[in-house]
Order: C-alpha cells, then sequence, then structure tokens
C-alpha cells in the first residue's frame, strides 16, 4: 500500500471528487495542506483577503453551477471562527460548501495554546456535520465521508479540524482504489404521487410554489413541464427564482412581505390549493401563516424529512428529491391527460396573466438623485435575459426582487435565508471562478459593499471581471425602514462629509465613502451615476473596461436618501404592499 502524508491523501480526495478550485488564507496551522495543494498541483488556490469572504466565495462557487462544491481552507483559531457565517449561510440556503482548518497538535487542544480553539463544538450549531480528525489514517474517509454529507438529502456545509500532527502523519492510502460513496436521495412513490395530482385536479385554483430545492435538485426543466403539461400556475420563492422563466404565461408573481409582486400577492388570495415543491414556507414568502393558509389545501414535498410540518401541517406531506418527485409527477399527468380526466385551466391562468400585465408598480421616474425604481428600470433595458444577478439582504435585494428579471436557473444568486452583509462581492467571485463566460452583474447598497470591499483586490489579482451595481442612499437602509416600527431614525445614516470632496470626481458630497476611490486603490474600476441618462453609457464603458483589464467594474448609482421600499404599512398581511413615504 503506498504511504504518503495523511494531508496528501486528503488533497488526493479532493482532485479525484471533482474539486478543481479553492478559496482560502493559508497560516502555520494549515500550511501542511497548502504544501500539499502545491505538490498536487491540479487545485486552483485563491487567496482572499479574509477569510469570511473566502467562505463566500466558496458559497458562490457552489451556486453556480449544478454538482459545484466550492472549498474555502483557513489556519486554526480566527482562521476558522471567521468562516462562521459563510457556514450559516451555506446551511441556511442548503448549499454544499467545504470549509478545511488548521489545528495546534492534538496534545495541545485543551491547553489553550495559540490559536487553539474547539472549532468543531463551535461549528457544528451551523454545519451539516463537524469534525476534528484526531487519528490520521481517518483522513481520506473522513473527506470521503464529507462529500458523501454534502451531497446527500438536504444538501449543506462540511467543516473539518486537522490538528497539524494529523496532517503531517504518515499514513497508508492508495487513491487508485477510491471511489466516491453513492448519494442518497429520497424519491416519490407513484402512490404518493397519484394522491397529490388527485388533491391539485380536484382544485379550482390551484397553484405551485417552486422553491430552492427544485434548483438544487435542477429539476427546472421538469417543473415547466409538469406546469405546461397541467396548466397549473408557478410561483416560485426567492430562492426558486429562475426555476420557471418570468416572460413564461405560467409564472405568476412572488409572494410575501418583501420580495414579491403586487399581481404574485392578488393571485395567491385566489388560490384553493398549493403544491410546494422544494421549499421551506419561509417567513418572507408566507407572511402571516394565518392569513397564507386560510382556505387553501396544502401538499409539501421536500428531501428533508424535518422540513415537512414544521411551519404549519400540510394536508400531505412527502418526503422526496425535487426531481424526482416532478419526474413522477409528469408521468402521472401525461397519465390524466391521456384519459382526458385532467382539469382546464385556461380561465384561471388567463386571470392570474390579467392581473401580472396591469398590476405593476412605477418605475419610470426622472428624479435626481435617482430612485431606485428607475435604476432597476435601466438594469432590465441594459442588460439581457442570460444576466446572472448576485445580491444579498437589503432594500437593494427587495426592491431588485420586485422590478429586475430572471429568466433562468440559477441565475439570481442570493443569500436569502441568512443574508449577512459583505456576501455579494466576494459571492459573485465565486461565480465567476466557477464560470469563465457568463455575464455577471452583483448588486449591492452602500453597506452591503463596505462591508468586505478589500476583496475587489481579489478580483484584480486573479483577472475575475464582473459588473457591480452599487445603489448608494447614504443608509442602513433596510434597517432604517424598521425602525419606523420605533418612531426613530437611529445609527443608521451613512454619510458624513468626506474632507476629500473637493470636486465632483471625488467623494460624492454628503455621502460619506468615496466608492470610486477606493475601488480604484484596490486595483479595479468604477463610474459614478447620477442621473438616469448616464446608466446605458456607463454599463457600455464598463463591459468595454472589464474587457481591456480583467477586473471588476463598479457602477456607483446616487440614490435619494429618504427612499424605502414597499413592504407594506402591515407586513403580516400578504395583499398590503403600499410604498412608505
Amino acid at each position: 500500500m503506498p504511504k504518503m502524508r495523511a494531508v496528501d491523501a486528503a488533497v488526493a480526495v479532493l482532485a479525484r471528487e471533482g474539486i478543481t478550485n479553492a478559496f482560502g488564507v493559508p497560516g502555520a496551522a494549515i500550511n501542511p495542506l497548502y504544501s500539499a495543494l502545491r505538490q498536487n498541483g491540479t487545485i486552483r488556490h485563491i487567496l482572499a483577503r479574509h477569510v469570511e469572504a473566502a467562505s463566500h466565495m466558496a458559497d458562490g462557487y457552489s451556486r453556480a453551477k449544478p454538482g459545484n462544491i466550492g472549498v474555502c481552507i483557513g489556519t486554526s483559531g480566527p482562521g476558522g471562527t471567521d468562516m462562521i457565517t459563510g457556514i450559516y449561510a451555506a446551511a441556511a440556503d442548503s448549499i454544499p460548501i467545504l470549509c478545511i482548518t488548521g489545528q495546534v497538535p492534538r496534545a495541545k487542544l485543551h491547553k489553550e495554546d495559540f490559536q487553539g480553539v474547539d472549532i468543531e463544538a463551535i461549528a457544528k450549531p451551523v454545519a451539516k456535520w463537524a469534525i476534528t480528525v484526531l487519528e490520521p489514517a481517518l483522513v481520506p474517509q473522513v473527506f470521503q465521508q464529507a462529500f458523501h454529507v454534502m451531497r446527500s438529502g438536504r444538501p449543506g456545509p462540511v467543516l473539518i479540524d486537522l490538528p497539524f500532527d494529523v496532517q503531517m502523519a504518515e499514513i497508508e492510502f492508495d487513491i487508485d482504489t477510491y471511489e466516491p460513496l453513492p448519494v442518497y436521495k429520497p424519491a416519490i412513490s407513484r402512490k404518493q404521487a397519484e394522491r397529490a395530482m388527485a388533491m391539485l385536479n380536484a382544485a379550482d385554483h390551484p397553484v405551485i410554489v417552486a422553491g430552492g430545492g427544485v434548483l438544487i435538485a435542477d429539476a427546472a426543466d421538469l417543473l415547466v413541464e409538469f406546469a405546461t403539461l397541467t396548466g397549473v400556475p408557478v410561483i416560485p420563492t426567492l430562492m426558486g427564482w429562475g426555476a420557471i422563466p418570468d416572460d413564461h404565461k405560467l409564472m405568476i408573481g412572488m409572494v410575501g412581505i418583501q420580495t414579491s409582486h403586487r399581481y404574485g400577492n392578488a393571485s395567491y388570495l385566489e388560490s384553493d390549493f398549493v403544491l410546494g415543491i422544494g421549499n421551506r414556507w419561509a417567513n418572507r414568502h408566507t407572511g402571516s401563516v394565518e392569513v397564507y393558509t386560510k382556505g387553501r389545501q396544502f401538499v409539501h414535498i421536500d428531501i428533508e424529512p424535518t422540513q415537512v410540518g414544521r411551519i404549519f401541517g400540510p394536508d400531505l406531506g412527502i418526503v422526496s428529491d425535487a426531481r424526482a418527485a416532478l419526474a413522477m409527477l409528469v408521468k402521472v399527468a401525461r397519465g390524466m391527460k391521456d384519459l382526458g380526466t385532467l382539469r382546464d385551466r385556461t380561465e384561471w391562468v388567463a386571470a392570474c396573466n390579467h392581473r401580472k400585465n396591469t398590476m405593476l408598480r412605477k418605475s419610470d421616474f426622472d428624479n435626481v438623485p435617482l430612485k431606485p425604481q428607475r435604476v432597476y428600470a435601466e438594469m432590465n433595458a441594459a442588460f439581457g435575459q442570460n444576466t446572472t444577478y448576485v445580491t444579498t439582504i437589503g432594500l437593494s435585494q427587495i426592491q431588485a426582487a420586485q422590478f429586475l428579471h430572471v429568466y433562468h436557473p440559477r441565475h439570481w444568486i442570493n443569500a436569502a435565508q441568512a443574508g449577512p452583509l459583505g456576501w455579494t462581492l466576494p459571492a459573485a467571485l465565486g461565480v465567476r471562478a466557477a464560470d469563465p463566460t457568463r455575464r455577471i452583474v452583483a448588486l449591492s447598497g452602500d453597506y452591503d459593499f463596505q462591508f468586505l470591499i478589500e476583496e475587489l483586490a481579489v478580483g484584480a489579482h486573479y483577472k475575475l471581471p464582473y459588473l457591480h451595481v452599487v445603489v448608494n442612499n447614504a443608509y442602513l437602509g433596510l434597517i432604517r425602514a424598521s425602525q419606523r416600527a420605533f418612531q426613530m431614525d437611529y445609527e443608521v445614516s451613512l454619510a458624513f462629509e468626506n474632507i476629500n470632496a473637493v470636486s465632483e470626481n471625488d467623494a460624492e458630497p454628503g455621502y460619506g465613502v468615496n466608492h470610486v476611490a477606493v475601488v480604484e486603490g484596490l486595483g479595479c474600476k468604477a463610474i459614478r451615476v447620477r442621473t438616469p441618462e448616464e446608466f446605458a453609457p456607463a454599463v457600455k464603458r464598463a463591459e468595454a473596461l472589464m474587457e481591456k483589464y480583467q477586473v471588476p467594474v463598479v457602477i456607483e448609482c446616487i440614490l435619494e436618501r429618504i427612499t424605502n421600499v414597499s413592504m407594506g404599512p402591515e407586513i403580516d398581511k400578504v395583499n398590503e404592499f403600499e410604498e412608505l413615504p
């Protein structure tokens, strides 16, 4: 049996499992693994400026394409603790990422050694699995199990902690005999599918709620086939947006208290049956559960057994991978159609489309400073249907979901459940590393942009070009909106008089940070937009700069400072949405 260091076996397993990219920051306790990466030579490493950012890069990399698993590497102590937000964000959205940390030698684990912390215990509440490997011979098997865990059932992140002496120990391992473990995914039975179809067919106004599980299962094609076959309208969740094209007649809008459409809410309230596939009934989607569920029957299909019944009890719960479920539902529906027993949904779909075509928000504002609605209208005009949007929480995300359009699976890449500020920029770099060809547009408010702005240097360093639109109102906009409930506007302003604002090319007067100067100081390019007419030319110029320099380019849009987003004065009612003053 060949002999090698445990870390050499670990890297060999990574390569055999299909890993070609890793993101991280080296350090003393993880340097043995880095020496193995260097010796192996098949895995590209991208050096982040912050380990949290590396975890978000791995997250974006995983979300970009079906089957991708991003890898994040850090040293002991803060190298691991810095990853925790990234692990949480991945776990919350069912994203597989592999985090690898160095650790002090086993004999010093409980002696408060320098940067020695029990990262396994810290990570366990937010990871799908976390382990400190205490036996060198276990290293290849632990990595093998990590991939099995990440891919099976509901996907999620794994952390492997490697003490220094475990990494360096010599073990016997033969990579030529290594095989990945088979992936476990539960599947619907025909009997369950027939019951679900009978319930759907009996309803007068059924809808399908398509969650992120549809995209994770790479089942968007089957979703569209099933919806078309049955004639049942589709409501994507925020994580499922793109599973059916926005311009499809059966896509009737998103629902909820924030990232929603007026027409989607209105049509949902007319429904009497909901088939949820790969979704969690998240609170931003449901609003008030009492309002959401009243007068409706529910079938809930999800890959994770403990999700079925967690928010409310469905009339029928089914544990299944979304692709397996949709394939069986298509088969049953096709049989019903052949028998002539499928109901016609023409009138119901026409009513939903009438609302979709008439209940639109105003966006043609000419105001200077810009209203955000106009910025998104300009984005719709400037970017084609093949654009991939990357964003996280904030008014920018909520407004984007209300105004932008998504036409393809995995073209809306969003940290939806955890929503950590700072996620957008490194995640966009991860998406670019996963796909060198697609058009990527990241979207941030000014605060999200400032959180991990130093990672722009990674884009310049490794030639990872993408376009980043920053909508700047110099506020913690969403927090300011939520403070209305407390009748205050306290410590949410980012504005200050920048002493370097000596001309129009320097800091925007009254807006604080000079993002253009910071971006260019980090080796990238930036353009400031103040009027609606400047946006389209800025996009053309940005694309030329990306082509020439192969670096990220930022378009900063100066917004009016008081804009709030439509979330309704009473956010527990899914049908009440008016723009806040």
